[in-house]
Order: structure tokens, then C-alpha cells, then sequence
């Protein structure tokens, strides 16, 4: 054995010493790595405990996807003219459902572009997006809002099933609900439910509501820089308003234009081209509201569809309402109405500027113009002005938006400054003006006190074709075509001799017209003097009282009452005397519904402002009764009609009295409103008590027209404003328009019924008698009524009461004051019913 090397012991003696002295060191790395294991582990688990508990949190409660399906959001309802243009929009909100595939590319590639240009390849969430969501959420500043990430589908799922806080929980619904969602619909089917639901500012809701607010326009109608401009509103509607600050818009779709090009969407040369095209709004000034001068017809329409769906299906179940309003003659009613309401104004005097701010106004006029609210009755197309020199007639006045208001100086015309003498101008007066088309002159304007009211229809239907309901809708919301009860006057008596004609009594009966009395009523004709024997065609042709009231009381009031009820005219009548000369309440509308019965013939003729009504699907689900058609599968058959509307008159008693109408307008109190006009017409006049209603009421084989003029709270329009002075004039200009698109043609004559002339102490007259009465004859009456020596139980007025004040003055038309007969003012006010007398003026 050899000798041991001398440094093998040592290195053996020395190795456990070097073990020894690393083994802490080694304990100590150990321990670290093992305490940074167990912390990760800790962190793991309890991270993942806290995720766990978090989505617990989340999924609780969580609403499902499944009514996403079938998506059906609230969608506004519209009202169409008989033309289709869109008349007004119901909406709580603004919305209109478009299916996906009616959804133009370019604008889907807009939205995508700037909204979620991976949409189509993700699940429904950004993992990258997501997550920098959370860490902001848990870092940020108190109070700095989020930037947003979310996806296509996480809007929908925040807009659809969510709220729109902005907490880490909403957060992560949101996300979960977005995977679910991507698993039950397809892409597109999401796409359609945001393209619909999305808020583009304006009150618009989607798309297709959007186009139309900003653009006047279909989606298919949108070039692709205006789908880019809609593509860039869902981040700050308001902010890229192209109405409010056009210039911030156009750089808002021009970026658009940009991302459309980064995803492929359009070409460089595409981009170029479409962000140098101008972005004009159109039609702005009727974006929101219903179309000028429409407004009482569209509340009309609105109030039909509430009373017959309830408010909820009106304004979100997205209806289609065609209606029968003609725009071109509603436009003709409205400016003659108001024409005629400015000139009865001006002949009353002018009333004053609308505010007197002082002469050192005129320093200032721009800014103090531009802050003054104008009256709620002006017109369009009026502005506010401040009188800036009153001597020559001055005046300053602003055009175009308060942001950006232009600067213009003209004056009244010298026949203006005349008017005005009466309360003279000042310096720094605030007036209303109208520029005028020559030169720089202004015409001085104010808001009438006076109202009025039109309804034209078509006789056969009862198709409303226009409607007038007062000055302004802004000022007033009442409609005086509909809500106003009003005395007719003598444009009632048709119905009353309608009445005796349905008795048999020829057209030639002679009635006395001469005075008489029952208790204190004593009632006159207009003109103060009496005829003596007059055959009834006179006395409607001249509108004699007298006649009148004799051949009510011949016939009984009973009978007049129960046939005004039967037109529509009234739901109810008092059954004294004075009722028979107008002294009863109806509305425009319901006495257009009455003479149009009366010219087609005797059938009940009940207006309808509304043709048919679709549903969201485009279903019809309401047509108005009356006149149906039968559709036939033969297509080179014409379909048939059935009538059923019940008749209140014969068309034998009808054609009577239209003949006896067409001489009132022809010789009688109506030949004022005849002229001009080559077609067969008919009409009455009408004035009530001391000159508080004018009317003229009237129709061709087609159209029917009655107008009304008045105030709100009934007064006096001035002694000698009558029916034919006010009313007939305006009657006159519009049918004359209207009856030119319309085939000349009679009156359809009735078979049983005989044309014969006769002479009578005015002159000779041609009526229409019946196969039992003899042309030109009277009949046997009783003695009383046809004599004059009338007695209460002649007149069937025993219930009249005495009274002790005598209207028997002429000019009242022999007022009937003895009783009450809820005599109220058109608008609702707290003022009792008073007082009335019969309406018997022409």
C-alpha cells in the first residue's frame, strides 16, 4: 500500500467543513423562493377567489339574451299626407326600425370603421380593451372618466340589458353578457339591433331616424361622406352636432373618412374626394316638428290615435298613419286664413310695439335685439326689430342663427307709419316687421286677437282635405276646427228646412213673414221689415226669421231636433224656438259633417281625417266604417262598393234643398262668395247674436268648406261683420282654387223628384218637387203657423219662458233671451254660461 498523499486528508477534512458552512445559505435562498411561491400562490388563489366572487356578482341576476331574438324596439309612428309625404312623427323617442339588409354598406362600414374595426372576427370582447378598462378602473383618478374600449356587442349589451354606470362590475356583465350574446346571434343580427338602438343626437334614435333629422333623406338615399358623418356621432352626439357647430362636424366625418380608409372600407382617392364635399344639413327647420301650417290637422290625428290605442302605442308602436290631408290646399286654407285674420285686424287699429326699451337702446340694438324673445304668435317668416329712428321710419333687424346672427337696417313703408299714428312709435321700440320683397322696406306686423277656423272635405267620404284651426299653434294648442263650440246662425236653417221637406212640404209652401210674440220674445228679421206671405224658397234664399220659425213651429221642434242630432250636427238640442235660427253650440268640423250629409244626398257623412292605419309590419289594422270595397281576384274587374252609413234625410228631401242653396248663392245672402266660380254651388251664411260668429258654409258635388271667424271669448266682431262680409270672401278665394282640379258637374238629381218653375212675389225661382206635391202649390197647413197668429201650443214653445228684457231690435234677429242654453267661450276659461239669443243674422 502506498503512502496517503498528505493533502488527500486534507481535502477530505475539509469538504464537510465547506457543506457546513453553505447549507444555511442554501436554507435561506429556499425559504425566499418557497415565502415568493406560497405570496404567488396566495395571490393566485385568492385573485382567482376574488374574480370568482366577482362574477358570482356578476351573473346574479343577470338578464338574459333571449328577448334579443326577437328584437323589437319602441319605434316612433308617422303621420302621411294622401300624397305620403310625412306630415308630423310621434315619438317619446325619435326611431325608425330598418332591417340589416336595407342597411347600406357604406353606412355599416362607417359605423365599423370607427366604432369596432375587428367586429366581425371577435368574440364579443377585447381582451386588451377589456383589461385596460379594469386597470383604469382600479387606478384611476377620482372622478376622470373611462376611456372607452367596449366592442359592438358590449354596447348592445350595455344599451339593451344594462345601465350605463360606470363601475368594474357593469364592466365585467358587460363582457359576459357580450360573449353570450355572440353565441345567440349572428354578427348581423347584432349589427341591425345597434344600428337601430344607437342615440345619434337630435332626438334621433338608429339610423334611419338619424338620415331623416340630419339629411332629409332614406338611408339608400345617403352618399357615403353622410354615412361617415352618422359613423362618427355615437362618441359625443352633441359635441358633432351638424346643426349646432357645422364646422366641428365636417372634421368629425372627415376622421371618419380616414378609418374608412384604414380598414379598407373606401380608397385614398375615394377619402380625398368625399372629405372635400360640403356637409349641409337639410330641411333643418322642420327636423323636429310637424310641417308648417299642418300642425292643427296632425293634433287632431294624434288625438284620434290616443283615444283609440291609448299614448304608448301612439308614440312607440311604430304606426303608419295615412291620412287625407291634401298639402297643397291645406297650404291655400292657411294663407287665406290668416290673410283675412291680418286685414280684419288692421282695420281695427294697431295695438302698440311689443316693448319700449328707451332711445339709448338703439346704441345696443344688435345684442338687445338678440336676446328678446319673440311673441309666441309670430310668424315664420316676421322677424323682431327695434325701431332705430321713428321720425323716418328706421328699423334694424336680425337674420340668420343667434350664433351668428346678420346685421339688417330698412323702413316701414309710409302707409305702416300712418297706421301706427294712433300709439306712435319710439325710438328703441321692439315691432314685429316683415321684409318685403322690393328694396329694403319693411311692413309692420302684429299677432291678431281675432281667430278663425276652416274644414274642407270631400262631400262623398267625409275625407278631410284641409283643416285651419286658429292663427298659431304655438301661441295655442286649442283647436278651433274641433274643440270650439260656436253658434252656427242661419248657416243652421238648412237643417230645418231640410226638416220640412222630409215633413212633405213643398218648396213652395207659403209661410207668413210678419211679427209676432210668445211671452217677452219677440223676434225680427235682420233687415227690420217683414214680407207679408212668402214661399219657403225665399225665405231661405233672403234667410227670413220669421219663415224660419214658422216652419219649425209648423213641424214641431221635435222633428228639427232629432234630424241636427241624426247629421252629427249636435248630440243634443234644446227644443225652444230660437235653437231653430242658430242659437244651439257646434264645432266647424261637426257642421261640415252636417251640410256634406246634406249634399250627398241624405246619407249620415261622418269626417275622417284618417284613410287607413299600418302596423310596424305594414299591416293594415283600421279603415273607417262606412263605404267598402269589394275586392274581387279578377284583375280586369273593378271592385264593387257597399254603403253602409245609416241615411238621415232622403235623397229626395236632400236634393230639395240643395237646389234652394244653389239660388242662395246665385241671387240670395251667399251671392258674395259665388263669384268667379263657373260650377254648380250651394251655401248659406250665418251670423250669430250681436255679431260674435261669422260663417260661411258651403259645397259643390265635391267639396264641402265652412269657415268661422270670432273670438276665443265671444264679443262682437263690429256691427255689419257678418257671415257673408267676413267669412264669405275667404270662402270664395279658396273654393275658387280648389273646384279647378275638379270636373264641372251638377248636382246628381234623385229619381221621384220634378224641376218646375214658378213665379212668386220675387221674381221667378226652380225647385225640385216631389211625385206627391204639386209644382209651384202650397198645401193645407193648420191655421196658425202659415198665417202668423202663432200661440205657444202652435209652436210647440210652451217651455219658453217669459222674459223681462224685449231683443225683438233686428239687428239681434229677434234674440231668445228668456232661458240658458250654455252659451261658453271656444277655449275653456271659468267663465259661467250666460245668456243667449238666436242666431238668425245673414
Amino acid at each position: 500500500m502506498s503512502p496517503e498523499r498528505p493533502d488527500m486528508h486534507d481535502s477530505n477534512h475539509k469538504r464537510p467543513v465547506q457543506n457546513h458552512l453553505r447549507r444555511p445559505r442554501y436554507r435561506i435562498w429556499r425559504l425566499l423562493i418557497g415565502t415568493i411561491a406560497g405570496l404567488f400562490l396566495f395571490i393566485l388563489v385568492g385573485g382567482g377567489v376574488f374574480a370568482w366572487v366577482k362574477y358570482e356578482s356578476a351573473i346574479r341576476g343577470l338578464p338574459t339574451v333571449v328577448g334579443l331574438r326577437n328584437y323589437s324596439p319602441p319605434v316612433m309612428s308617422r303621420i302621411y299626407s294622401n300624397d305620403d309625404h310625412i306630415v308630423a312623427e310621434l315619438a317619446a323617442e325619435r326611431r325608425l326600425f330598418v332591417p340589416i339588409g336595407a342597411i347600406p354598406k357604406r353606412v355599416k362600414d362607417a359605423f365599423i370603421a370607427t366604432e369596432d374595426k375587428n367586429f366581425y372576427t371577435h368574440g364579443g370582447v377585447d381582451p386588451l380593451a377589456i383589461t385596460r378598462a379594469v386597470i383604469q378602473d382600479i387606478f384611476r383618478v377620482k372622478g376622470k372618466r373611462l376611456v372607452g374600449a367596449s366592442t359592438i356587442t358590449q354596447q348592445v349589451a350595455r344599451n339593451m340589458l344594462l345601465n350605463n354606470d360606470r363601475k368594474l362590475e357593469r364592466k365585467i356583465k358587460e363582457a359576459i353578457l357580450a360573449m353570450r350574446i355572440e353565441q345567440s346571434l349572428t354578427k348581423d343580427q347584432i349589427l341591425e339591433i345597434y344600428l337601430n338602438e344607437i342615440y345619434l343626437g337630435a332626438g334621433a334614435y338608429g339610423v334611419a331616424a338619424a338620415a331623416q333629422i340630419y339629411f332629409h333623406k332614406n338611408l339608400d338615399q345617403l352618399t357615403t361622406a353622410e354615412a361617415a358623418y352618422l359613423g362618427g356621432l355615437p362618441k359625443s352626439p352633441y359635441n358633432y352636432d351638424l346643426f349646432r357647430d357645422p364646422a366641428t362636424a365636417k372634421q368629425r366625418r372627415d376622421f371618419v373618412l380616414s378609418r374608412m380608409e384604414d380598414t379598407g372600407a373606401i380608397t385614398k382617392e375615394e377619402k380625398a374626394r368625399f372629405q372635400a364635399e360640403p356637409l349641409l344639413p337639410r330641411n333643418s327647420v322642420n327636423r323636429r316638428g310637424p310641417l308648417p301650417g299642418t300642425e292643427w290637422f296632425g293634433e287632431a290625428v294624434r288625438r284620434d290615435l290616443i283615444d283609440r290605442y291609448g299614448l304608448e302605442k301612439t308614440m312607440q308602436g311604430g304606426l303608419e298613419v295615412h291620412t287625407s290631408l291634401d298639402l297643397k290646399n291645406q297650404t291655400l286654407a292657411t294663407n287665406l286664413m290668416r290673410q283675412a285674420l291680418m286685414k280684419y285686424d288692421r282695420n281695427h287699429g294697431w295695438r302698440g310695439a311689443v316693448a319700449h326699451l328707451g332711445g339709448e337702446a338703439t346704441q345696443q340694438w344688435v345684442e338687445i335685439l338678440g336676446k328678446q324673445k319673440a311673441p309666441a304668435g309670430i310668424l315664420p317668416n316676421w322677424r323682431l326689430a327695434m325701431v332705430l329712428n321713428a321720425r323716418n321710419g328706421s328699423v334694424g333687424w336680425l337674420e340668420g342663427s343667434k350664433k351668428n346672427p346678420q346685421q339688417h337696417q330698412g323702413a316701414l313703408t309710409s302707409k305702416d307709419l300712418a297706421w301706427s299714428k294712433r300709439r306712435p312709435l319710439k325710438d328703441g321700440d321692439i315691432i314685429m316687421v316683415e321684409p318685403l320683397s322690393e328694396g329694403d322696406n319693411v311692413a309692420l306686423r302684429q299677432v291678431p286677437l281675432v281667430e278663425g277656423a276652416l274644414v274642407s272635405m270631400d262631400v262623398k267620404t267625409g275625407r278631410v282635405i284641409s283643416m285651419f284651426g286658429g292663427w298659431s299653434f304655438a301661441e295655442s294648442q286649442f283647436n278651433r276646427a274641433t274643440q270650439a263650440l260656436r253658434q252656427p246662425g242661419s248657416s243652421f236653417k238648412p237643417i230645418v228646412y231640410l226638416a220640412g221637406m222630409e215633413k212633405d212640404i213643398p218648396p213652395s209652401q207659403i209661410f207668413m213673414d210678419s211679427p209676432f210674440s210668445v211671452g217677452d220674445w219677440h223676434p225680427n228679421n235682420y233687415e227690420k221689415n217683414f214680407w207679408g206671405p212668402t214661399v219657403l224658397h225665399n225665405g231661405l234664399r233672403y234667410s227670413r226669421n220669421l219663415v224660419t220659425i214658422r216652419l219649425a213651429a209648423q213641424i214641431g221642434m221635435e222633428a228639427v231636433a232629432n234630424l241636427s242630432i241624426a247629421l252629427g250636427e249636435v248630440d243634443s238640442m234644446p227644443k225652444v224656438l230660437p235653437a231653430v235660427l242658430g242659437a244651439v253650440e257646434t264645432t266647424v268640423l261637426r257642421h261640415a259633417g252636417a251640410y256634406a250629409s246634406i249634399a250627398a244626398g241624405g246619407v249620415v257623412v261622418h269626417p275622417t281625417l284618417i284613410d287607413y292605419i299600418q302596423d310596424r309590419n305594414g299591416k293594415v289594422i283600421w279603415r273607417p266604417e262606412g263605404v267598402v270595397a269589394n275586392n274581387t281576384n279578377d284583375p280586369n274587374q273593378l271592385p264593387s262598393f257597399t254603403d253602409n252609413r245609416k241615411r238621415a234625410a232622403s235623397e229626395q228631401s236632400a236634393y230639395q234643398i240643395i237646389t234652394m242653396m244653389e239660388d242662395v248663392m246665385r241671387r240670395g245672402t251667399g251671392f258674395s262668395a259665388s263669384k268667379g266660380i263657373d260650377m254648380p254651388i250651394a251655401g248659406k251664411t250665418g251670423t250669430s247674436q250681436n255679431f260674435n260668429d261669422a260663417w260661411f258654409a258651403g259645397f259643390s258635388p265635391d267639396v264641402v268648406t265652412i269657415i268661422w271667424f270670432g273670438y276665443d271669448q265671444p264679443k262682437t266682431l263690429g256691427r255689419g261683420m257678418a257671415g257673408g262680409v267676413l267669412a264669405g270672401p275667404v270662402w270664395n278665394a279658396y273654393m275658387k282654387q280648389v273646384l279647378s282640379e275638379y270636373a264641372k258637374r251638377d248636382f246628381i238629381k234623385p229619381p221621384g223628384v220634378t224641376m218646375a218653375s214658378y213665379s212668386t212675389s220675387r221674381g221667378m225661382v226652380t225647385d225640385a218637387f216631389k211625385e206627391d206635391q204639386v209644382p209651384g202649390a202650397s198645401i193645407n197647413l193648420k191655421r196658425g203657423a202659415a198665417t202668423g197668429a202663432l200661440t205657444a201650443a202652435d209652436t210647440g214653445a210652451e217651455n219658453v219662458p217669459d222674459s223681462e228684457e224685449t231683443m225683438g231690435d233686428g239687428l239681434n234677429g229677434g234674440a231668445y233671451t228668456g232661458g240658458k242654453i250654455n252659451s261658453r267661450p271656444s277655449q275653456p276659461s271659468s267663465s259661467e254660461g250666460g245668456d243667449i239669443g238666436m242666431g238668425g243674422l245673414y
